[in-house]
């Protein structure tokens, strides 16, 4: 049995299409991102599995049980965790009370570990929260009752680096002992370190659902090299390279054989200097063999930001 089934979902408010016959499963034991830009429609999809609102056709199923029938979702949000996008709490109580309230309700089995691990500062009232320890006191609430499946809207919002990476670290322990999360990013480097696999949404409907390994082979990379010279486009005409675009950039100063200061003798690539950017989903090997070609001052390699992603991929008038 999946642990989440979605079919046909479709949301329609009169002047915004939110979720447009969306049709996607999460197995159980599998963490599920669901991406797309601001405005896609991801919320929405959320808010409808916790039963916050009802869908204007189509359905889902939660732990086997759907979520337009009352009685079925309360049996069903007895196994489940939920994180909402910036999550709110009544301010003039104390983390503790809060989580208090949340394990009388719920229950309580792992609350002490998910204090150790994710640290809010629990005696302190809610308003005197930064949007860090607020989310952080709303990962453990999600997490304390020991849910089979855990339901997360931009989980690591408003956390420094250093608990996102906690953060991840707990996901990646947390499917081992066979939890189920379903979470919701636009965050790709986010998505590549937690998710087995991903949907995509764009402008309310599911463009593709894909593993991970397979959604970055696609992206690529998205590459900036400074080379000496004037040099255009055409210097990268090769498959996989997408996207070119190059210009003029600061001439490099003539340097002595020490690096420092110019002592007469020039450097091999004193003069203009072009910057060129563009994504790269081709072979590496002939990329390396095209940059053999060139005279390099720089050259700087990264994960291709999300965005253009769904631009490439997803936003294009034919997508």
């Amino acid at each position: 049995m999946a642990a989440i089934e979605v079919e046909g979902l479709t949301k329609d408010y009169g002047e915004v299409l939110a979720n447009d016959d969306v049709t996607f499963s999460v197995a159980e034991g599998e963490v599920f991102g669901y991406l797309g830009p601001n405005g896609a429609g991801k919320t929405t999809t959320i808010r409808t599995l916790m039963g916050f609102q009802s869908p204007t056709s189509g359905g889902a199923t939660v732990l086997g049980h759907d979520v337009t029938d009352e009685a079925e979702l309360i049996a069903a949000k007895r196994r489940v965790g939920y994180l909402p996008a910036n999550p709110a709490f009544d301010e003039d109580v104390t983390g503790r009370e809060i989580l208090d309230l949340h394990g009388a309700i719920k229950g309580e089995q792992r609350r002490e570990e998910l204090l150790e691990t994710f640290d809010p500062p629990i005696d302190r009232k809610v308003r005197d929260y930064s949007t860090g320890n607020v989310q952080k006191l709303g990962l453990v609430q999600a997490f304390m009752h020991d849910p089979d499946l855990v339901v997360m809207d931009e989980p690591t919002s408003g956390l420094d680096p250093l608990m996102q990476r906690a953060f991840n670290e707990f996901v990646d322990a947390e499917r081992e002992r066979g939890l189920t999360v379903f979470l919701s990013s636009h965050v790709l480097s986010e998505v590549r370190r937690v998710c087995d696999r991903v949907g995509i949404l764009r402008d309310g409907r599911l463009a593709t659902t894909e593993r991970v390994a397979d959604l970055l082979h696609r992206t690529g990379k998205f590459v900036r090299v400074r080379v000496a010279g004037d040099v255009d486009a055409a210097a990268f005409d090769l498959d996989g390279v997408h996207d070119v675009s190059c210009s003029a950039s600061a001439d490099v100063p003539p340097t002595g054989a020490d690096g420092g200061a110019s002592t007469g003798e020039r450097s091999p690539v004193d003069g203009p200097v072009t910057e060129c950017t563009f994504t790269f989903t081709g072979d590496v090997n002939a990329l390396l063999d095209c940059l053999d070609e060139l005279t390099l001052v720089d050259l700087d390699v990264e994960e291709a930001p999300l965005e253009e992603v769904f631009m490439r991929f997803y936003g294009g008038p034919d997508a």
